[in-house]
């Protein structure tokens, strides 16, 4: 039985503020249960639904140093199984309390530390010894440099593979080097440029991707960037020096969850075969509840993201006025910066009838979109894999992308003249190269409607669940067992 151990900083359904939330919720369960024992570690947040916390089961308890600043802390371990999998919580209400599961980022540093450590010292209370413990971003950085420092001479720990994998490099767990050690008791020989020290200060995720064994991250085309200046946020030396064991795999998404035959949320349910003899009901069901004209005809693009300039709405801002017309519908649903918030209210404001700005999160209007949306804008600045692409594929949504990361990865772009590709892309970060593919898509829709029906069933004919990058998991745990 091949032994793998995720751990994170959280994960569906028990707390989720992006998409690493859902790697590591829907991961874990893909696996051949006869083969692999696959578990997961978490923080025992006390924003964790009462439903599943309620069932929380208490294992043990132990007190733990990590530093001169953490002494003597409270590690309680809680067991959960759900979906076939077995969770580990590990209990700290100093440190794990509050309505977020994230705060001011000097307090995320300090939780995260102590929660490395933890994760490596529950291990033979709870008898589990991986084979593979599988780090999930910044938060889980200084597992594998404790591993290979401080645990290195126990017996338990002697054989134990890592594996870091990058959800997005933009956030690296960064403070001053005296503050870290004080907080993991490292000593200095780790805070050197070729370990942890990153500009004057300390890197979490640096020393996981110095002290980890492999190196994934999201997708293909994320793999090759981040190893440029462009991309690589002050590491991308480092990545090209670890490029031999480095290597992109594309997430996936839940079709259980996302699938327009059985979805509740959605006003007429339809799959590849019927979508266009039914799809159209979710558009005016959607156009009436959101207060747009009600017009079955009407293009209508969406737009579900978080709203932060990574998601390249600098780009939306320059050409909005060109993207709405009288033909166009836009929707909008997503929470961020102020400045992008009130930016689509007052567009929204100036095009009623024609666009709706929905400044919040609802995964049950989320899935109204994407049934009823005929496109979904997804611009990025930089994408690491991107699940908004694969789950308006899924849905007969045709993506249009600006090509980086994993959305280069996962849309081709439309060729009319041998009737290929799934959705519409642009290369360069230009407000007008991105309106003038909004534009051409516009053109393939109406002028072109049984090709742009061709595409979106393309789409939906395509298997982004994760049943495709499990088999690249399994390949790569078994080959890194194998050393």
């Amino acid at each position: 039985m091949k032994k793998i151990l995720f751990a994170a900083s959280e994960c569906v359904p028990f707390v989720k503020t992006g998409g690493l939330a859902d790697v590591v919720g829907s991961l874990p369960k893909e696996f051949d249960k006869s083969e692999y024992d696959v578990r997961v570690v978490l923080p025992c947040y006390t924003c964790i639904p009462q439903k599943y916390s309620k069932d929380f089961k208490y294992v043990a308890h132990f007190y733990l140093d990590t530093g001169e600043y953490i002494r003597n802390e409270y590690v309680g371990i809680m067991e959960y199984e759900y979906q076939g999998v077995k969770y580990y919580f590990i209990d700290n209400k100093r440190y794990f309390s509050g309505p977020k599961p994230y705060g001011d980022i000097r307090g995320d540093i300090e939780k995260f530390c102590f929660f490395c450590k933890a994760v490596l010292s529950i291990l033979p209370v709870v008898d589990f010894r991986p084979d593979i413990i599988h780090c999930h971003d910044w938060q889980t950085g200084i597992i594998p440099v404790y591993l290979k420092n401080e645990f290195a001479g126990g017996e338990f720990y002697r054989g134990i593979r890592t594996i870091m994998t990058i959800h997005n490099l933009k956030f690296q767990g960064c403070w001053d080097v005296k503050t870290i050690k004080g907080l993991t008791g490292f000593g200095d020989y780790l805070f050197t440029p070729d370990k942890l020290e990153f500009k004057k200060d300390a890197n979490m995720l640096k020393g996981g991707l110095v002290y980890a064994d492999f190196i994934t991250t999201v997708s293909e085309t994320y793999a090759r960037e981040i190893q440029s200046p462009g991309y690589g946020e002050g590491l991308d030396g480092l990545l090209r020096a670890r490029g031999a064991s480095l290597c992109g795999i594309v997430n996936g998404i839940d079709y259980d969850i996302f699938n327009p035959d059985t979805d509740p949320a959605i006003a007429a349910n339809y799959n590849r075969y019927n979508a266009w003899a039914k799809k159209w009901q979710n558009k005016t069901a959607l156009q009436a509840e959101l207060g747009l004209t009600v017009d079955r005809d009407k293009y209508m693009i969406g737009l579900i993201s978080r709203l932060t300039d990574q998601k390249g709405l600098d780009l939306i801002e320059q050409v909005i006025n060109g993207i709405v017309d009288d033909f166009t519908q836009f929707v909008i649903i997503g929470t961020g910066d102020r400045r992008y918030e009130d930016m689509f209210k007052g567009a929204a404001w100036h095009h009623q009838g024609k666009m709706s700005a929905n400044i919040l999160y609802s995964d049950e209007l989320s899935h109204k979109l994407y049934a009823a949306a005929d496109a979904m804008l997804v611009p990025s600045r930089f994408e690491p894999c991107g699940l908004t692409q694969l789950m308006a594929l899924r849905y007969g949504a045709v993506p249009i992308v600006r090509e980086t990361g994993g959305l280069k990865d996962t849309v081709p772009p439309y060729n009319e003249y041998n009737n290929t590709g799934l959705g519409f892309s642009f290369a360069n970060y230009n407000a007008g190269e991105m309106l003038n593919t909004v534009n051409y898509s516009k053109k393939v829709f109406f002028e072109q409607p049984n090709k742009w029906q061709d595409m979106a069933r393309r789409g939906m004919n395509t298997d982004h669940s994760w049943a495709a990058s499990t088999v690249k998991y399994r390949d790569l745990y078994d080959w890194i067992i194998s050393w």
